[in-house]
This record gives structure tokens, C-alpha cells and sequence, in this order.
């Protein structure tokens, strides 16, 4: 039926053969590097009894994505995109072997799994701004809305299928195993990258330095509504996004043991649910007029759920099964929530700047949506030693709401923004 075929992911972009290969070659890779972010957590919590030090994770992450991040989009911009690509690829795939070798001998370092952790991000921050950088060099313009959708729903799919696995398989075969599998499914991102034609830079000035990634900030700045966005996805994920509580939760509140199991597994899999689901139901995407509001109301609902599943995680001793499902559905909504604000965001980056900084405002991008979980870590693993998992988990969604009611409130531009009405950000 045509009205229920509008309901679900436009597949147009996967007619172009050098985009089909690197998706399809990312849901493999992406179900193994969920194997790694569930067992970086799970090796942390193990070693230590201390959500504290898995918040510290965080930290040694956010630092090589800021500064990488931000110069990696600016290396973007300025050095063919399929070589950065073809090195980064690589450079993941040694350090992902490396977190297998110590796991493997049973060192049992916390700083060194730390080290290896910061080291992985580095990679991971320049790889992510180019890859998103040639998307438009790929596709038309307008299919970059259908194809980010295509791309957050593998990575979602891989983060449920990911931490299902790799929780199962943590008491049957260990840590150890699961680096490794990451470390092979990379290569199948890597034979897709070697496929990809030459990509350099047209119209690229100067060098990749300082002066570069202030010019590709300053570009961004100038345009209000982005930075809006931007700002209410970093009170979304530094106020509310939980998962550093996982562990705990998963061991205090379910009663699993402290290196992990099926319930972690699931907690860490709820989110990601619920965005794959929305991902496969985003034929909507393209039809919403006001897409400030969209935005606004996506924010509001990821933070309701928050709140909701951290009650959830305070009544669990109680009742643990009919607790554990709320809790779950809490996730699976937020999860959806923040796939539709997500997808609107980057499709307006992708098709409003121009190609000589595209890669540097990706960069941006990339620090504020990842580095925002990242300052979560951080912040929510400390309050957790003051005020518990679960009341963490609450007050942090509650906060979500309080501060994007006020930012709003404070922004009427973005909240009449639509793409009719509003000029090119060029």
C-alpha cells in the first residue's frame, strides 16, 4: 500500500554502488564495535567495583575526540578523504587488535585499557567527520536525509544485535574474544574504503592547521539555528544519557553480577532499539514542515523517558521483571526520540555548507554528539558514588527538560524554524 510504504526508510541511496558497499559493509562493522563498547565498561567495572571508573572512560575519550575531532575534519578538508579514510580504517583495526592482546594476557591495567581506549578514539575521531564529508560527494543533495537514516539505522541495528551478544557471550567465552571479532569485521569497512574512488578536495586553501579549524568554527557559528540544535543535543546526552550507570544498575537494582549479563546486555541495548525502530519508520522525516519544533519535542520526549526509566531502576529491588520491561521501554523511546533529532540535524549540516569545510564542521559535530555522552560519563559515574545509579539516572533526565524548556523558550527562531522560511546557511 503507497500510504504504508511512506511510513518506512527511503532505500533510494543504496542504488549508488560505492554507498551500498560501505553501508552494507557497516553493518558488520558495526555489530563487532558494539561487541568493544560493551566489554571496554564491562573490563572497567570488573577490575575496579566503581562506576566512577567507568565514567573515567569518558574522560580519557573526550579528550582525543575534541582535539582530533576538530583537526581531523580539518585534514578533511585538505587531504584526499578515501586516503584518511584508508589510514584511520587501519589505525582501528591495530587498536582494537591491542585491546584483544591485553585481555587476551590478563593484564588487567586499568590505565593502559584506558590509554588504549584514548587512543582508539583518536582514530575514530578523524575517521567520522570524513566519512560523513564524502556522503555528499557520493548522493545528490536530496537523498543525504534518506541516506543519514540509512546510516543511524545500521548503526543503532548493530547497537542492539552488539550488546545482546556480547553480553551473552561475556560469561561463556570472556572479554577477550569479543576485541576480537571487532578487530575482524573491521576489515570488511576497510575492503569497501580500498573501492572507493579518489576523493580530493576542490577549491582547498591553505593548511590544516589552527587557522583552518578556527575558520570551519567561526563558519559554523555564524548560523544560529545549527548552533541551537547543536546546543540542545549537548543538553540531551550531558544531562541524560545514562549509560555509565549501566553496570551498576544492572548489578544493584537486577541483581546481576558485577562483570555483566543478560540484563546489562539489555539496558545497553534499549536505546539503540528504539532508534533502529525509528529509523525504519522514518519515511515521516521528510515530510515534517517544522523541523525546530521536531527538534524541541524530540529533546523533550528523550528526557521524559530518561526520568522514567531511572524510577524504573529505583523500583527494581522490589519488583525486578515488570521494572526491568519499563525500564527497557524508557530506553527503546528515548532511543526513537533522539534518531529523528538526530537524522534532521545532520542532513541541514550536510547540504548547507560548502565542500571546503565541510569536513571541519563535521568535526564540530562530531565533538558535540559524541563528546557529549562522553562528559555524561563523566559526570553521571561521580554523582552516582554521591546519590546512586537511579536517582542519577532521574534527575538527569528531569534536568533535560528543565533546560530545553528554557532554551526554547529563549529561542523563538528556532522554534519557527523550517526549511521554506529559513535562508541557505551558505
Amino acid at each position: 500500500m503507497p500510504g504504508l510504504r511512506r511510513l518506512f526508510a527511503d532505500t533510494t541511496p543504496l542504488r549508488t554502488p560505492a554507498f551500498r558497499r560501505l553501508w552494507t559493509a557497516n553493518i558488520v562493522t558495526v555489530i563487532g564495535a558494539q561487541l568493544t563498547v560493551v566489554a571496554v565498561p564491562a573490563q572497567l567495572y570488573a577490575m575496579t567495583g566503581s562506576s566512577a571508573y567507568v565514567g573515567l572512560a569518558g574522560l580519557f575519550g573526550l579528550v582525543p575526540l575534541i582535539v582530533f575531532g576538530l583537526w581531523g575534519g580539518a585534514l578533511a578538508d585538505h587531504f584526499d578523504r578515501r586516503v584518511l579514510l584508508l589510514v584511520t580504517t587501519s589505525g582501528l583495526i591495530l587498536t582494537s587488535a591491542a585491546f584483544w592482546a591485553q585481555a587476551a594476557a590478563g593484564i588487567g591495567n586499568v590505565w593502559l585499557l584506558l590509554g588504549l581506549f584514548s587512543l582508539q578514539q583518536a582514530f575514530f575521531a578523524v575517521n567520522q567527520p570524513t566519512r560523513t564529508a564524502v556522503l555528499p560527494r557520493l548522493l545528490p543533495a536530496g537523498q543525504l536525509p534518506a541516506a543519514s537514516a540509512l546510516n543511524m539505522t545500521v548503526m543503532t541495528a548493530g547497537a542492539i544485535a552488539g550488546p545482546l551478544v556480547g553480553g551473552m557471550l561475556i560469561p561463556l567465552i570472556g572479554i577477550s574474544w569479543l576485541y576480537l571479532v571487532d578487530t575482524l569485521t573491521l576489515c570488511a569497512t576497510l575492503a569497501a574504503v580500498v573501492r572507493l574512488p579518489a576523493m580530493p578536495v576542490t577549491g582547498r586553501t591553505g593548511s590544516p592547521g589552527l587557522r583552518s579549524i578556527v575558520e570551519g568554527v567561526r563558519y559554523l557559528r555564524l548560523h544560529v539555528v545549527v548552533l541551537v540544535g547543536l546546543g540542545l543535543d549537548l543538553v540531551a546526552m550531558v544531562f541524560g544519557m545514562p549509560r555509565a550507570l549501566f553496570p551498576e544498575i544492572a548489578h544493584t537494582s537486577f541483581g546481576e553480577p558485577p562483570e555483566g549479563g543478560l540484563v546489562y546486555a539489555l539496558l545497553f541495548a534499549g536505546i539503540p532499539l528504539g532508534a533502529m525502530l525509528g529509523g525504519i519508520l522514518s519515511g515521516w522525516y521528510s515530510r515534517v514542515r517544522h523541523q525546530g519544533r521536531a527538534v524541541i519535542a524530540a529533546v523533550l520526549v528523550w528526557g521524559s523517558a530518561i526520568t522514567g526509566f531511572g524510577v524504573a531502576s529505583w523500583l527494581a529491588p522490589a519488583w525486578r521483571v515488570p521494572m526491568l520491561v519499563v525500564a527497557i521501554t524508557m530506553l527503546a523511546i528515548g532511543g526513537a526520540a533522539d534518531i529523528a533529532s538526530a537524522a534532521f540535524r545532520q542532513s541541514m549540516l550536510l547540504a548547507a555548507v560548502d565542500d571546503t569545510v565541510r569536513g571541519r564542521v563535521q568535526g564540530a559535530f562530531l565533538v558535540v554528539v559524541v563528546g557529549g555522552p562522553r562528559i555524561a560519563d563523566v559526570a553521571h559515574g561521580l554523582a552516582a558514588e554521591w546519590l546512586g545509579a537511579p536517582l542519577t539516572a532521574a534527575l538527569g533526565g528531569i534536568l533535560v527538560v528543565v533546560v530545553t524548556v528554557v532554551i526554547a523558550a529563549r529561542v523563538p527562531s528556532f522554534r519557527a524554524y523550517t526549511p521554506a522560511l529559513t535562508p541557505a546557511l551558505t
